[in-house]
């Protein structure tokens, strides 16, 4: 079980999440990841503008980097001294998972040896009550729901580092891609099997739009970034429960990358996946990395990302859109969601 004491007395006035279904249902929720706790960080002032009623942290929300937790208590001290944050966390539910940095080391995964640790710290920070089931199991894996029957929102936050196995990759990066490679070892894992079984779970619970936010990538399918496809086996189980366990109204989320981009899957899939990827918050890749799935992109800067939930009748649809640092929409896509569906029930 991981517990720990309060990390920051300046989130002791976030509003709490309070049971597992709120009744009232969300119409926008905001998400994004890679933000720098030595930057400023503008990109607040237009999250906070556009109202979001739920905003979803997918990782990198600080570069901690170390396994000096004094140092990441401090890091997390600074991001909770951002003015646009502490006016987020006064006026939207705020949820979150990690990825490398916050975890603690560039890359990392199960071989970092303080995952309890920071993961105490983690959910300390994040405002998760001593007896949520956060608490109960190794890893900060979690799912929400949001909104009465009809309307119901599942928020699916798996965690992709404490169990993740090592990556393989070559001692020199080439200079015409990243440095890893896909593990086709079928025991190589993104998650661990105790997680598996908790995911498999939680896709199997009723919901009206089931929104599985990964801190890294899981439609692109180029190898040499961290992504879902350095695991192959995990990559393809994913894709199988989905269609096996005829999962449907599934839209994903991601970050990771420092820009944005929008994918969608429709081989050997029951209905088109798609996933639109937010990043950074404060950090920019100077290029692209390949992706055969790519449908959109947006311009290289600070960005968030936007759902926007019309369930009018007879057809309830999700805008997926990415806002720019400058106002600017760099990615829109409408989905509806009779379009998420497994064959026969459309």
């Amino acid at each position: 079980m991981i517990k720990g004491a309060a990390t920051s007395a300046a989130l002791a006035s976030a509003p709490a999440l309070g049971a597992p279904a709120a009744q009232q249902a969300l119409t926008r929720i905001a998400f994004g990841s890679c933000a720098h706790q030595d930057k400023e960080q503008p990109i607040w002032d237009l999250v906070n503008a556009w109202n979001p009623e739920l905003f979803i942290f997918l990782g990198d929300n600080i570069y901690g980097d170390t396994e000096d937790m004094a140092v990441l208590r401090a890091k997390y001290d600074k991001l909770a001294a951002k003015p646009g944050f502490r006016t987020l966390r006064r006026n939207a539910k705020v949820i979150a998972t990690w990825d490398d940095h916050d975890f603690g080391v560039n890359d990392g995964g199960s071989e970092y040896p303080m995952k309890a640790e920071s993961a105490a710290i983690f959910l300390d920070f994040w405002g998760v009550p001593a007896d949520h089931p956060r608490r109960s199991h190794e890893g900060i894996y979690a799912s929400y729901l949001f909104g009465p029957e009809g309307r119901r929102i599942q928020v699916i936050l798996p965690d992709n580092r404490t169990f993740r196995t090592p990556l393989l990759g070559y001692s020199v990066e080439p200079e015409d891609k990243g440095q890893y490679v896909v593990n086709p070892d079928p025991d190589a894992t993104m998650l661990g099997q105790a997680q598996w079984d908790w995911l498999e779970a939680e896709l199997r619970r009723p919901a009206d739009l089931r929104i599985l936010a990964s801190s890294t990538q899981m439609l692109p399918d180029a190898p040499g970034y961290e992504a879902w496809i350095n695991f192959q086996a995990d990559h393809q189980r994913l894709l199988d429960l989905i269609d096996f366990a005829q999962v449907e109204n599934l839209l994903i989320i991601s970050g990771d990358t420092h820009y944005a981009e929008l994918s969608r899957l429709d081989e050997r899939m029951p209905y088109p996946l798609y996933e639109l990827t937010s990043s950074g918050l404060t950090e920019v890749w100077p290029v692209f990395g390949p992706n055969r799935n790519r449908i959109a992109k947006a311009p290289l800067m600070p960005n968030f990302g936007r759902l926007t939930i019309d369930w009018g009748a007879p057809s309830p649809s999700v805008l997926m859109e990415v806002q720019m640092l400058d106002g600017s929409i760099g990615i829109s896509q409408a989905v509806s969601l009779a379009e998420l569906k497994q064959p026969g029930t459309r």
